[in-house]
C-alpha cells in the first residue's frame, strides 16, 4: 500500500496537521451552519441574507478542499466525517425550525468571529512550522473577516 509523505516532520508536522484539521472542521460545519440558516430564514431582509449565505457556503466549501488538499500533501489524512465534524466542532448550531432574519445575522455573525479567533490562533501556531500552510490560513482568515464585517454592519 502507498503513502504519502510530505516535507514537514516531526513537531512541525503534528503542528501543521492539528491547524488544518482544526480549520477543516470550522470550515465543513460553518458550510452547514449556513445552509441551515439559509433554508429556514424567515423576515423582511430574506433575500439578501439568503444570497449572503450562499457567499459564506462556496467560500467554505473552496477553502475546505484546499485546506484538507494541503494536509494531504504533508502526509496528513484530513478528517471531514460528519461523526467527526459533531464531536470536534465549537460552532454554535443554530436553532431548529423557521429562523427570524435578526437571529441569523446575530448567529452567524458569531460564528464567523469564532471562527476568525481560531484561524488567527492557527496563523500564529504555523508561522515557523510551515509557512506554505500559513499563507493558505491567512486566505481563509481574510476571507471570514469580510464576512464576519459584513454580517456585523447588518445587525
Amino acid at each position: 500500500m502507498a503513502t504519502i509523505t510530505g516535507p514537514l516532520s516531526g513537531d512541525a508536522k503534528n503542528t501543521v496537521a492539528e491547524a488544518l484539521q482544526g480549520a477543516l472542521v470550522d470550515l465543513i460545519d460553518l458550510s452547514l451552519v449556513a445552509k441551515q440558516a439559509h433554508w429556514n430564514l424567515i423576515g423582511t431582509h430574506f433575500r439578501s441574507i439568503h444570497l449572503q449565505l450562499d457567499e459564506v457556503v462556496a467560500l467554505a466549501r473552496t477553502h475546505m478542499d484546499t485546506i484538507a488538499e494541503r494536509a494531504v500533501a504533508l502526509g496528513v489524512n484530513p478528517d471531514g466525517r460528519a461523526a467527526t465534524i459533531a464531536r470536534t466542532s465549537d460552532i454554535q448550531q443554530p436553532e431548529s425550525g423557521w429562523i427570524e432574519d435578526g437571529k441569523v445575522l446575530a448567529t452567524i455573525t458569531d460564528v464567523l468571529d469564532g471562527i476568525s479567533k481560531r484561524m488567527y490562533e492557527r496563523i500564529r501556531a504555523t508561522e515557523e512550522a510551515d509557512p506554505v500552510s500559513q499563507d493558505l490560513l491567512i486566505a481563509v482568515a481574510q476571507e471570514i473577516d469580510k464576512q464576519h464585517w459584513m454580517f456585523q454592519a447588518q445587525r
